[in-house]
């Protein structure tokens, strides 16, 4: 059983994490600024104040727990700009301050900086919306700053081009910095199948200090 804090857990992804985590028996604390208008209960579940933007709250709800999960973002192309890379660093600084006893860290990431090609990203297909390649961008900074902090237990799990509610079949394939395609060159996955891939790589590290993506 591991213990695990969740930031960003009311949002679609953070959500499925947390179904996904406690169906397997493990300890979720939900991160939230307001706990009044987070409106969940469940066995397993405690939801705890605090601002993933805050390295001395980061550091406080990080103590003790095995595992950091950052399931944060927005929707929004600004929104996600004035967010992902900030929180990025302030999670790197804020589990810095808890020394060799730091849990590890998961971040859920973008599929923007994937390679569809040798040296041709995700992000580089014309005609994309500007906002989405925002997000993109947003999602590859926060990969950035990690990288640059060998000193953290970090990973970082991309999903595939397209992530949506749908059927949790508990199948996916892997790979690391190329876009994961079928036969028909669709990229996809649930965000049930890719809480499960998150919650599997917590019970078996695989890819710790590294980047890895899921698919169908």
């Amino acid at each position: 059983m591991a213990r695990i804090a969740l930031f960003g857990a009311g949002g679609t992804i953070g959500r499925r994490i947390a179904d996904e985590a406690l169906s397997r028996g493990h300890e979720v604390t939900a991160v939230v600024r307001d706990p009044a208008r987070f409106d969940r209960q469940a066995p397993g579940l405690t939801v705890t104040t605090g601002d993933v933007l805050d390295p001395q709250s980061v550091a406080a709800v990080a103590s003790g727990q095995d595992v950091v999960v950052s399931a944060v973002g927005r929707k929004d192309g600004p929104g996600s700009l004035a967010l992902m890379g900030p929180s990025a660093r302030s999670l790197v600084e804020g589990l810095r301050r808890l020394g060799p006893q730091a849990p590890r860290l998961i971040s859920v990431g973008g599929a923007g900086s994937l390679e569809t090609a040798p040296g041709v990203k995700v992000w580089d297909a014309p005609g994309l919306p500007e906002g989405l390649v925002q997000i993109m961008r947003s999602h590859g900074e926060a990969l950035e700053v990690f990288r640059a902090a060998p000193d953290v237990r970090w990973t970082s799990l991309s999903p595939a081009a397209t992530i949506e509610p749908g059927e949790r079949t508990g199948r996916y394939r892997t790979g690391t910095e190329q876009l994961v395609t079928d036969a028909e060159g669709r990229s996809y996955i649930t965000a049930e199948d890719y809480a499960v891939a998150l919650v599997d790589e917590i019970e078996n590290p695989q890819h710790v200090g590294e980047r890895f993506t899921v698919a169908h």
